[in-house]
């Protein structure tokens, strides 16, 4: 009880003096905006206040900090924000706070003192990136300048108040050798892809929220070769392909007040194809820009992307249905379009001991089944369970099922893949 009781006092504190602070600051001054300016704004309202009362040298830092951030930064997000344990962020109105770290979801006690603060900071974010968000257009997406994506949901759809939700990435690109090292991906099968990858392989990465889809794509976008023209597409840009020079980076936009027309995906991919790319990388499908993806793996440009699905199978069903969201085409023309467009689908799952893994590797050999109709799959690898160990970590093998049968690709680019066997997850993974 005396912890809140000083909490609720140090909160008062910030509240009082975060305003004093702001009535004191002449915003026609370079050197009062500046975050110099602010710095030296808050030394002095702490100064003064300790000429009252006695603060410790940790809440002289914090309350410090924490006016900062309230004034300049992002209030009490830029804490969580600039933690890199934590990798989302779920704000439900302005008392309601959960953060998620190692897989698991917390509630924190820290709130926005008022409705009017947190949307100050929605307006902050969407700024940020040129977008536009309010009562008549209350859903964006943006992101924030560390590059982790942030969705917005606003009054009258929200109904407990402002809603955001940060997925914060890591701020070094997880590369395949991390993937290994924590035992989402055998070595060897890493090695498979890269190769697939190289040789110009189109392929398609498939799983369910969390589940690792745009790092797992970052991961393979590292072994495009570096003289390749590469187009990356996206709602918000998340990709991060350091290596390749000659890199056009492409991001949508959303219809404003301003009068500025709405670039969707679709746009973007029909433009790529006229920038001369030797590899377009689309970051996720989800509706009728993925006829134009197609389009443009039957018309020879090497290709990658990712979709949401419970499995390679089910992803196959969802591309036809957002194909016919795009146009109405029978089925049949449908199915050879994707049969003969992606030449790999590689699908991740999240396990129930939250721990992130390539289950399943098929090729699409340009067939379909002349009896049902549907498109053929053959399985490459899989991933199947083998037990528990003490500590509830699911054990596994990935067992390898049939050997690629369209080796085309990688004869033009003379390549050959490496010899994969049967490989079980190694002790200690994570």
């Amino acid at each position: 009880m005396h912890e809140k009781g000083k909490a609720a006092t140090m909160e008062e504190l910030r509240h009082r003096l975060r305003e004093e602070i702001l009535s004191n600051m002449d915003f026609t001054s370079d050197q009062d905006v500046s975050d110099e300016g602010v710095w030296e704004h808050i030394d002095r309202a702490i100064l003064r206040e300790c000429r009252n009362r006695t603060l410790s040298l940790d809440e002289k830092k914090h309350l410090r900090l924490s006016l900062f951030h309230s004034i300049r930064k992002l209030d009490v997000l830029q804490e969580l924000v600039d933690d890199p344990t934590i990798t989302e962020i779920m704000v439900n109105g302005t008392q309601n706070l959960f953060v998620e770290r190692a897989g698991e979801l917390f509630q924190l006690d820290a709130h926005f003192e008022s409705r009017e603060k947190l949307e100050d900071v929605v307006q902050q974010v969407v700024a940020g990136c040129n977008r536009v968000v309010n009562e008549s257009s209350p859903i964006v997406d943006a992101r924030l300048p560390n590059g982790s994506r942030v969705n917005i949901v606003l009054p009258p759809v929200a109904l407990n108040g402002p809603i955001i939700t940060i997925r914060r990435f890591p701020e070094h690109p997880i590369t395949m050798e991390r993937l290994v090292a924590i035992g989402s991906i055998p070595g060897k099968l890493a090695e498979y892809l890269q190769t697939l990858v190289a040789a110009g392989y189109n392929i398609f990465v498939s799983g369910g929220t969390g589940s690792g889809k745009t790092t797992f794509l970052n991961a393979l976008s590292d072994s495009i070769p570096a003289d390749e023209r590469v187009i990356t597409i996206e709602d918000n840009a998340e990709l991060q392909i350091l290596h390749v020079p000659n890199l056009v980076r492409l991001e949508t936009r959303n219809a404003n007040v301003e009068g500025c027309r709405e670039i969707t995906i679709r746009d973007l991919i029909r433009s790529s194809l006229r920038m001369r790319p030797d590899r377009v990388i689309v970051g996720e499908v989800r509706g009728a820009e993925c006829l134009d993806m197609l389009q443009a793996m039957n018309t020879g440009h090497r290709s990658m992307s990712t979709g949401h699905a419970n499995s390679a199978r089910d992803m196959m069903s969802r591309l036809e249905t957002m194909v016919l969201m795009g146009m109405d085409l029978p089925l049949s023309a449908i199915r050879g379009q994707i049969a003969a467009g992606i030449d790999i689908i590689v699908h991740l799952g999240r396990l129930r001991d939250r721990t992130r893994k390539l289950l399943e590797i098929c090729e699409l050999t340009g067939r379909t089944d002349p009896v049902t109709g549907e498109i053929e799959l053959r399985p490459l690898f899989s991933f199947q369970e083998t037990g528990v160990t003490e500590e509830g970590r699911i054990r596994g093998i990935w067992r390898k099922e049939q050997p690629l049968e369209c080796t085309a690709k990688l004869s033009a680019a003379g390549r050959r893949l490496p010899e994969v066997a049967d490989t079980e997850m190694p002790v200690g993974a994570a």
